[in-house]
């Protein structure tokens, strides 16, 4: 994973553009997708996603350089060597992003057949908001987003 204490001072501060620069490729959520839904095999993306192999292959690459996903190896009986995908504590992290897309897709763009996917804690249905320092949540209507300290400009 790249430290980002070694990131030039020039290089982007804003989370959103540094975060897009991991995971903002449809391929790559995708992979993170199923990575969630247990998927760890080159073989079990490839089926699942239908995505070419090379580029299969280099998003796996920048999510296990960018600290998503680890490579660990396995071999089946009579085959070789190869690798397996596992979320790191930074790709378990992605849960939220994977729910807040899932949520908005339901709310905004929805399938006519229904949710293909649903949030949930055990069995019992969960949905992400913010919340306050109290714990309270807040609707998203109310929220915006400020100047942080590394802030280039006010707005």
């Amino acid at each position: 994973m790249t430290d980002p204490a070694s990131r030039p001072a020039d290089g982007p501060r804003c989370q959103i553009v540094r975060t897009l620069d991991v995971v903002g490729e449809k391929w790559s959520l995708l992979v993170v997708r199923d990575a969630f839904r247990g998927l760890t095999r080159f073989s079990e993306f490839k089926e699942s996603l239908g995505a070419p192999s090379d580029i299969l292959s280099a998003r796996l690459a920048k999510l296990v350089e960018s600290g998503v996903l680890e490579k660990r190896p396995y071999r089946a009986p009579g085959s070789r060597e190869r690798s397996s995908y596992h979320l790191t504590e930074a790709g378990r992290g992605l849960a939220v992003v994977i729910g807040a897309l899932v949520q908005w897709g339901d709310a905004y763009n929805p399938y006519e057949g229904g949710a293909s996917s649903v949030l949930v804690a055990g069995e019992e249905p969960v949905s992400l908001a913010f919340v306050d320092a109290e714990g309270r949540a807040v609707a998203p209507v109310d929220v915006t987003i400020a100047p942080g300290p590394a802030a280039r400009t006010r707005w």
